[in-house]
């Protein structure tokens, strides 16, 4: 071998290391309140999702992935901490000013990833306590930006005129308070910082964290999307949310960071159904928000990395949101939590391994507090006699 060849050989042995060594990028697109049928590639009906079906093209698309708790700052506990909510007394909603919040001695996922030196940025509703030491700088985030809960959590609610305020957040300081042209610009301003973060991180190792507020109620849509769809204003959302996704993913693309990248799109829980064309669509399934049937614990799921999950493929085993904290754990090499968890590594499911299949003997879904309503194993469900917020 002449010494031209030699050096390139070693030159090229250089950067396939460096690549190997470089740690992968990891996105979480999680909306709140959108149905399994809320997308292209599970039945949506009078709009269309060409980003999510793109993803799924590109991807891998989950049939059967699960809300840990179908209400909001449960089902945010489990994907943070890889817990079921019950587990560290996290049940419900939280309401503005409550006392309670995520315990700040748990590990989060951000605080995961900053073990192995990522760069962490949450920009949306938190909803896991509005109180500083629950914030996300004290979770492990580098940066913040959105509203501490739901939405309809200010003076215009219909039914509890008593709450304060929303309030918009960066960091730990709030901004000014949110009003109607705020949310109707919240998608595009999420949306911006989650790409100016792609942009100025692209030389290191990130995790982006990006909760929609949308589309919970009230729904807010800027003037562009307004109109744009035949499902009305619910559709013009959806639509908006998924041109937040394209630009999320087409950032990522520009940067040339697409086969270094983990982008995961999934919801908190099933649509609110009570608020008729403004609700989503639990597809075939029974029932949404707030009960523990198919319709409000099966949520829109898919998951892109190019060149590691396979493309166009379809994912009909279970998984669940607390099984993402181990799973990017080991993805990683980073420690788990020194706290017992209830998640388990999927990365074989995820990155379609053939003949993979989910090591959880059976999946507990809880409500309120300790109130057991279903147990699911295989393909079985056991649903428990229990009260529930019902379509009729």
């Amino acid at each position: 071998m002449n010494k031209i060849a030699l050096v390139s050989l070693l030159a090229l042995a250089a950067l396939t290391s460096a690549a190997a060594e470089r740690l992968p990028n990891v996105v979480i697109i999680f909306t709140d309140d959108q149905g399994y049928g809320d997308i292209g590639v599970n039945g949506a009906e009078g709009f269309e999702t060409p980003n999510l079906d793109r993803m799924a093209k590109e991807g891998r698309h989950f049939t059967r992935w699960y809300a840990a708790q179908a209400v909001c700052s449960a089902s945010r506990t489990a994907l943070m901490t890889g817990c079921y909510p019950n587990r560290l007394g996290m049940h419900g909603a939280l309401s503005p000013g409550s006392r309670h919040g995520l315990n700040p001695e748990e590990t989060t996922l951000a605080e995961v990833f900053k073990t192995k030196g990522y760069a962490t940025a949450a920009f949306g509703k938190w909803h896991l306590g509005d109180h500083e030491k629950f914030l996300p700088l004290q979770h492990g985030f580098d940066e913040y930006f959105g509203i501490p809960y739901s939405n309809d959590m200010w003076p215009q609610h219909p039914t509890n005129k008593n709450f304060p305020p929303l309030p918009l957040y960066e960091g730990n300081e709030r901004l000014r308070i949110a009003d109607e042209h705020d949310q109707r610009m919240m998608t595009t301003w999420l949306t911006a910082r989650s790409v100016d973060f792609i942009n100025r991180h692209r030389e290191q190792p990130f995790f982006l964290y990006v909760p929609h507020p949308q589309p919970h109620v009230p729904l807010y849509v800027s003037e562009r999307f307004a109109g744009t769809t035949k499902r009305g204003l619910y559709g013009d959302v959806i639509a908006e949310l998924d041109w937040s996704v394209g630009e999320i993913l087409n950032a990522i693309d520009t940067n040339g960071l697409a086969e270094n990248t983990l982008v995961i799109f999934t919801s908190d829980n099933g649509p609110w159904l009570s608020y008729g064309t403004h609700a989503g669509s639990s597809g075939p399934f029974r029932e949404g928000k707030g009960t523990a049937w198919e319709g409000g614990m099966r949520e829109p799921t898919v998951m892109r990395w190019t060149g590691t999950i396979p493309a166009g493929t379809v994912c009909d085993e279970p998984g669940m949101n607390i099984d993402l904290l181990p799973t990017l754990a080991g993805l990683i090499g980073a420690p788990l939590p020194e706290r017992e968890i209830d998640g388990k590594d999927l990365l074989p499911l995820i990155t379609g391994v053939e003949g993979a299949k989910n090591p959880h003997e059976a999946y507990w879904y809880y409500y309120k507090q300790n109130e057991l309503h279903a147990v699911a194993s295989g393909t079985w469900k056991l649903v428990l006699p229990h009260s529930y917020r019902s379509l009729d």
